[in-house]
């Protein structure tokens, strides 16, 4: 299985590095032929605005675009998340639009307000995932076709799944359990069946 990691900006490398673990043939994307062939992408977290940026400088924003609408899997973490998201108020470029979601950009804080949980997680089984959040999103409605994964215990929505698109609001790659991943090559390879349909607010 051929995963590209966008390697623009942010923690590219670790999600690379799980994959590989996993056995997943992993490709760094900076460019948009670098997407021909691939089963999968990933979005890592950084800043989204820069990843935002460089995206459009380099021809990946419609490459992606267009490959997501046409059901390439993505995987997006904390920046990524918001990168694929449909609404994300005060952002003053474009998403990609492909994730039926709104999302409010740095909702914890600053830096210095990072925080870890224990999050209990569809379709993990196991133990708690341990999530990190840095500078983190929040999701704050969904639409219809959009599966929560995860809350916080305060209710808010910090994981989800649309279709062969799984995101987070948190850094998965940032810690030793390879879970999450495992889930999207699961989604990648079609073994792993929608969970629930629990719903959040929707999204407008």
């Amino acid at each position: 299985m051929k995963v590209g990691v966008l390697a623009l900006q942010g923690a590219f490398v670790e999600h690379g590095d799980i994959l590989e673990r996993l056995g997943a043939e992993v490709r760094y994307v900076r460019l948009a032929e670098q997407l021909d062939g691939l089963d999968a992408a990933v979005i890592p977290g950084g800043e989204s605005t820069t990843i935002g940026l460089l995206l459009r400088d380099t021809d990946l924003h419609a490459r992606l675009k267009a490959l997501g609408a046409r059901g390439l899997p993505l995987f997006g973490t904390c920046a990524g998340l918001i990168v694929l998201a449909r609404r994300v108020p005060a952002l003053a470029h474009d998403t990609l639009g492909l994730l039926d979601v709104n999302v409010e950009r740095n909702a914890f804080g600053r830096q210095v307000d990072s925080f870890e949980t224990d999050l209990s997680i569809d379709g993990l089984a196991g133990p708690a995932f341990r999530g990190v959040f840095i500078r983190a999103p929040k999701i704050t409605a969904v639409g219809a076709g959009v599966e929560v994964l995860a809350r916080l215990r305060d209710g808010a929505v910090v994981a989800v799944r649309q279709g062969r698109i799984l995101a987070t609001a948190f850094h998965p790659e940032l810690t030793d359990d390879p879970r999450l991943h495992g889930l999207f090559l699961d989604i990648v390879s079609g073994r792993a069946a929608s969970t629930s349909m629990e719903t959040a607010p929707a999204a407008r």
